[in-house]
């Protein structure tokens, strides 16, 4: 019995390695604190805060303007990190990182962030859309065609 009951939390424990193992990190923080880790550009200040259905409500009036935003992070790029998609109630949008410049780790989402950037608008070809949804993984499927998205500067991520 007492063989069995090692043996159980022997491969718990090896459950829980490999699953941590597969975390991808691509970049390292620039800052890192006891609870948070930002990736990017340091943030020693914050533009204006816009919440994000303010931001999808008008996207006009924050086009090219660099706002800060902290909202949930629905999905993340499997393969590098290289992006996520943020969520405000039923409303998404993509966010990538300016000059493909740094990347996130894997595991963010559902984590609540803090991030700096600007409003762009583009044009997402069908090969994008399906390259994104790809990387995104399970049941993904980002639409091609015009849309908005953030490209961020910083990204400030919690540590729980």
């Amino acid at each position: 019995m007492i063989n069995k009951v090692i043996l159980f939390f022997t491969l718990s424990i090896i459950a829980l390695s490999t699953a941590k193992a597969d975390v991808i990190r691509l970049s390292e923080p620039v800052q890192k604190d006891a609870t948070s880790e930002t990736y990017g550009e340091p943030l020693s200040t914050m533009p204006q805060a816009v919440e994000l259905k303010m931001l999808l409500a008008s996207p006009a009036e924050h086009l090219n303007k660099s706002f800060s935003v902290t909202t949930q992070v629905a999905k993340v790029c499997q393969k590098k990190g290289c992006f996520f998609i943020a969520k405000a109630g039923s409303e998404i949008i993509r966010v990538g990182f300016k000059d493909y410049g740094f990347f996130v780790p894997t595991d963010i989402g559902g984590k609540t962030v803090t991030l700096v950037g600007e409003l762009i608008a583009h044009e997402r070809t069908a090969k994008q859309a399906k390259h994104f949804s790809k990387d995104l993984g399970e049941n993904s499927a980002l639409e091609s065609g015009f849309t908005y998205e953030i490209v961020a500067t910083s990204v400030r991520i919690p540590i729980n």
